[in-house]
């Protein structure tokens, strides 16, 4: 703690310091001043608790409470400050601080560690010397079968700073082992998966609408079925944080997009104790339970986002989640008609999940911005659009009950005569993203829907 009086904070490396030392020698000499250096841990640890950004500084402290603070050399600001006249008269009259070491990449958190305490309450785990730091991530099974940034308490405070949630708020109760998970152990698995301290709002909406009942993250971790959790954004946020919606928005390449995906399944797996073998129990799976995570296109899109489409107002900063499978791309590069481009779209989605099992698998359309186009062209809403597809996936029942086609596969034959959608009314949505090259849509097939599957949702992200 700095002593009352006036505290002139400096380091040995800044040009403005060493032009202004024989002063502060001669201030300090007749008692005026008490310098701290930035140099040895005492004065780095009071300039850290005094909050100097600047030095060199001029500080009043009476009773430890600060009254009064100058930023750099003004001669005639540091008189009346001091109450000695005729400082440095072969110095210039002015000249600016330098940053204080304080405020160095890394730094801050390095000092909070060191001096603030006992900030963070996540359980702290020591290495052997020898123990090689990403091999132990693995051996504690802490991944997700690819290397992690190791969670120091410094990286989790960095961290920390993209959000003012407190730390120890509870964002959700994680399955399948019903845990409460804080915003600071949401933190430590975005450090794991990369993420950048802005990511970290947009990581914690995902979190609290994976752990929702509509989503049903517990029996999306424990079907046989390929699928897992897809995050969607929209709003000013994924321009913020620098999402990819544009050309190979599903894929790999982005940090935003890699890492938030990313970090959310390592909540679900290193909070909630899902992991693979155990509760999860896919057959398959599929890359995308490694991520999926992508932006919506909105400045290019003939439609209205698809968080307003949810209920949000515009311009609202949101993640939709639902439980999809891999990509299956629709391939049309002649249909210059939307009634033409619809049908397309309707012969491949009859195929989500089996072409003979309606109703029971939802689906997103990611819609580029060439089959776009043609909607917009013809003044197509995306419930026009949904419309038309719909009339055209109705399936009549001869067609798809079982052993028709010669496929065993299918609805009861009690059904023959009725006619059923291949979707609900709520089971079909669109979104638009991708490259303005490419006649290619993407279909992302669901997992069973209704109160025994997951249903999308919609969260808006804080701060």
């Amino acid at each position: 703690m700095a002593p009352d009086g006036i505290v002139a904070f400096v380091r040995a490396d800044c040009p403005t310091c060493q032009v202004v030392a024989p002063v502060l020698a001669g201030l300090a000499a007749d008692g005026v001043v008490t310098i701290v250096s930035e140099d040895d841990d005492a004065g780095l640890e009071a300039s850290w608790r005094q909050g100097i950004e600047t030095v060199p500084t001029l500080v009043r402290l009476e009773g430890g409470e600060e009254r009064e603070r100058l930023e750099g050399w003004d001669r005639a600001r540091w008189e009346a400050f001091t109450g000695v006249t005729g400082l440095g008269p072969g110095l210039p009259d002015w000249r600016p601080g330098c940053g204080s070491r304080t405020l160095d990449p890394g730094m801050p958190e390095e000092l909070a560690v060191r001096f603030g305490g006992e900030v963070l309450r996540s359980r702290r785990v020591e290495l052997a010397e020898l123990e090689d730091e990403m091999e132990a991530l693995f051996d504690r099974g802490w991944t997700d079968g690819l290397p992690v940034v190791p969670p120091t308490p410094a990286r989790v405070l960095r961290m920390l700073t993209g959000t003012t949630r407190s730390p120890d708020e509870v964002v959700a109760v994680v399955p399948p082992d019903l845990v409460e998970c804080t915003v600071e152990k949401v933190a430590v698995n975005a450090v794991l998966a990369g993420c950048k301290p802005e990511y970290l709002p947009v990581v914690l909406a995902a979190v609290e609408a994976a752990c929702t009942e509509e989503f049903n993250m517990h029996g999306l971790l424990a079907t046989t079925y390929f699928s897992g959790p897809v995050v969607i954004v929209n709003g000013p946020v994924a321009t913020a944080i620098g999402m990819n919606s544009g050309v190979n928005a599903l894929g790999q390449g982005n940090r935003a997009n890699a890492t938030i995906g990313r970090a959310l399944q390592l909540v679900i797996r290193n909070v909630g104790g899902g992991r693979p073998g155990g509760v999860d129990r896919a057959t398959l799976g599929n890359p995308g339970k490694y991520t999926f995570c992508f932006a919506e296109d909105e400045a290019g899109s003939p439609w209205e986002p698809l968080a307003v489409e949810r209920g949000l107002p515009a311009g609202t900063s949101a993640v939709t989640l639902f439980a999809g499978e891999g990509v299956r791309g629709v391939v049309d590069q002649l249909s210059r008609e939307p009634e033409s481009l619809a049908r397309s779209f309707a012969a491949c989605l009859r195929t989500v999940a089996h072409p003979k099992l309606p109703l029971a698998f939802d689906a997103f359309v990611v819609v580029s911005p060439e089959h776009a186009r043609v909607f917009r062209q013809a003044g197509w809403s995306k419930a026009r659009l949904r419309e038309e597809i719909l009339g055209l996936l109705q399936l009549p029942g001869e067609e798809i009950m079982r052993g028709a086609g010669g496929i065993a596969e299918g609805v009861p034959e009690s059904l023959r005569a009725a006619t059923l959608p291949k979707f609900g009314p709520e089971g079909l949505w669109f979104v638009h993203a991708g490259g303005t090259a490419g006649l290619f849509s993407g279909i992302i097939g669901g997992w069973v829907n209704g109160a025994t599957g997951s249903q999308p949702v919609t969260r808006e992200v804080g701060t």
